[in-house]
């Protein structure tokens, strides 16, 4: 055959499978199409949506894990609710996204709290979320996944603990033919249609799921992305040794579990005495839930690339959560990609929709499709800096950032001039109106005014802006009279502005009635979600960072060490991870105090702590910040500060 037909012949036939493959989408099989082997079809870097997900396969197995969680004698069994393209019988191996969740028939996935519905045979027919319209039709398989011990997985729920992360570690191993599954008949079910190639997504408890199973290194989980998610539980739990929550991991699983409390109420007595509430100490149970340096699940471990979000005034699953696990994944050279919001426990479908989905697909396409596409060469980091104002950069915290010193001083001021030697302050950790501590509202108002339960210190107005990316660190060397005391330390900025309202109903979002669509529906899935807006706040005063610390946990999470009374120690820690913009004019306060009522679940112990002011500090990433040293001058006119402060307690909103 002369070379130019042979040409002309192979174009043909590449055209005719596209085709082919295009005209299935459509719901139409032609003898063109019923000749030619279905394929995926990429357009510009994007798998196109060229499969019908009216006519998509919808199915449910159950996989054998590796667990007994229940202590039934029997492995636990994972419910799996399958959809994919019916070419996927046909010879098409199709990746897949997976969703592993707790709350499928309890509190709802999304913003809208979408569960899953089933037909006559216990097949599904709706979905949460819009992964599977948007993605089913071009050539994923979505998995809606029951974690154990919820909805029909069997078991019980051990809040993020080794039987939760095993049981989807157990789903992957099945797709890539190394677990075994059943469907409803109890014949066996062999994932003949997947490539094995695996992405976990989800937000909240579901995307600290995937934390943990992509650190069991598991193979065939080739990328994660993580919305607000958890990567130790200790951390979720409490800080430093103050406990955010009491009963914090029986009260979770009995949230999750629609069981009969008595079939769970002996493991729902390990998981309360394992927490060990009476001291907030770290100890062997916590290691079974900590997915950066623990006994089931650990960083060093993980294989699959990681695209993460957060928000960065996220107060349920606070921002340590990301910044630590970002760190270890970037010390580990994985490759990673990040969304930051000023938002705080919202899904950025719900911020950014419209980019979200574009990035989520692009990304999706490069890690599972294996597309050559701009994934992995644009800017590894977007933040959001005020209201939807976004920037690019190549890596978080922000390129350059500098650390910045700041000291307080006697006369209330904070700058970086250093207190003369035998300069003190004192503070006494006593209850507040209500018996606990003190909420924010009343340790950052009046702060140049005397209060015996805060101290604070302030810098003069900032000569220029300048952006807080990273971690802050507290630096103190103080006293107790008893042995021991919380320690809370804020960072404060006074100063008008519009800022997200990250403490108010919503976490910075407002729904409105009208909806957009992404991907294709049916009478009983449909793709279209109902839109938000940014909400804002415009007031004098907002709390940028916050920490806390059980002073005699301040060289041990494990072992704590009670103070002598009368005698200084130095106590470091740091505060939650942030990023903000600190603008011209504004004054930058450390506010420090005992038992925070808002954010912990502590008494005051009624210590006296006295502050060696000469040897304490805090110390600020900044970047953009010119000059840094001359960033915070000190107080040099009188000023008193606001005398009110609207600081509601942010909505513990756990999915």
């Amino acid at each position: 055959m002369p070379r130019r037909s042979l040409r002309r012949t192979r174009r043909s036939a590449a055209v005719a499978v596209l085709t082919g493959a295009a005209l299935v989408g459509a719901g139409g099989v032609t003898a063109a199409a019923a000749q030619a082997a279905p394929k995926i079809v990429v357009k510009d870097g994007l798998t196109q949506p060229v499969f019908s997900y009216k006519d998509a396969i919808r199915e449910h197995v159950y996989v054998e894990s590796s667990v007994d969680s229940d202590h039934d004698g029997k492995r636990d069994r994972v419910n799996v609710d399958i959809i994919r393209p019916r070419e996927s019988d046909r010879g098409l191996k199709v990746p897949v996204i997976m969703d592993e969740s707790p709350y499928y028939d309890n509190l709802g996935r999304g913003n809208e709290s979408e569960r899953k519905t089933y037909d006559a045979d216990g097949n599904p027919v709706r979905f949460p979320l819009f992964y599977d319209n948007y993605f089913v039709p071009r050539g994923y398989a979505f998995l809606a996944v029951d974690m154990v011990g919820t909805t029909r997985s069997d078991g019980c729920p051990v809040s993020g603990g080794p039987s939760d992360v095993l049981g989807g570690k157990a789903v992957v191993d099945w797709l890539n033919g190394r677990a075994k599954a059943y469907r409803a008949d109890g014949s066996p079910a062999e994932a003949t249609w997947t490539t094995g190639r695996t992405g976990m997504i989800g937000k909240s408890y579901d995307g600290t799921l995937a934390n943990g199973v992509a650190a069991t290194g598991v193979r065939g989980l080739e990328t994660i992305v993580p919305i607000s998610a958890i990567s130790s539980w200790y951390d979720y739990s409490r800080m430093n040794g103050v406990k955010y929550w009491t009963d914090e991991q029986p009260g979770l699983a009995n949230t999750v579990d629609t069981d009969p409390p008595a079939k769970c109420a002996a493991v729902n007595a390990e998981l309360d005495e394992g927490e060990d509430d009476a001291t907030g100490n770290y100890n062997a149970y916590w290691r079974t839930a900590d997915y950066r340096h623990g006994a089931i699940a650990d960083v060093r471990n993980v294989r699959a690339s990681v695209f993460a979000y957060h928000g960065v005034n996220d107060l349920n699953v606070k921002t340590d959560h990301f910044s630590e696990w970002w760190d270890a994944l970037g010390k580990r050279g994985v490759t990673r990609k990040v969304w930051l919001s000023q938002r705080g426990h919202v899904d950025p479908f719900d911020i950014r929709r419209e980019d979200w989905v574009a990035t989520l697909h692009q990304w999706f396409d490069h890690e599972l499709q294996k597309v050559r596409n701009d994934a992995l060469r644009e800017p590894r980091a977007d933040v959001e800096v005020g209201p939807d104002q976004w920037v690019r950069q190549r890596s978080w915290p922000a390129p350059g950032a500098r650390a910045l010193k700041l000291r307080p001083n006697a006369d209330g001021s904070l700058g970086t001039r250093r207190a003369a030697k035998g300069a003190t302050a004192s503070y006494t950790d006593a209850p507040g109106p209500r018996g606990s501590g003190y909420r924010e509202a009343e340790l950052v108002t009046d702060p140049t005014t005397g209060k015996p339960f805060r101290l604070a210190y302030a810098t003069g107005p900032l000569p220029r802006s300048a952006r807080l990316s990273g971690t802050p660190g507290a630096d103190l060397r103080l006293k107790l009279d008893r042995p021991t005391s919380d320690l809370t330390a804020l960072l404060v900025d006074y100063g008008e502005d519009t800022r997200v309202d990250y403490l108010g109903a919503g976490s910075g979002i407002q729904t409105l009635a009208t909806e957009s669509c992404h991907g294709e529906s049916t009478p009983t899935d449909d793709a279209c979600y109902k839109q938000t807006r940014v909400k804002t706040v415009t007031s004098n005063v907002n709390v940028v960072a916050r920490g806390w610390l059980d002073a005699q946990n301040r060289t041990s999470l494990s072992r704590p060490t009670p103070l002598k009374a009368g005698r200084y120690y130095g106590v470091r820690w740091d505060t939650l991870a942030q990023d903000y913009v600190l603008k011209k004019g504004h004054r930058l306060a450390l506010v420090l105090a005992g038992t925070d009522a808002d954010y912990t679940t502590e008494t005051p112990t009624g210590a006296q702590v006295t502050v060696d002011l000469h040897r304490s500090s805090i110390t600020l990433p900044l970047a953009d910040a010119g000059d840094a040293a001359t960033l915070a001058p000190q107080a040099r006119t009188p000023w008193r500060g606001p005398s009110e402060a609207n600081l509601p307690r942010q909505e513990r909103k756990l999915y």
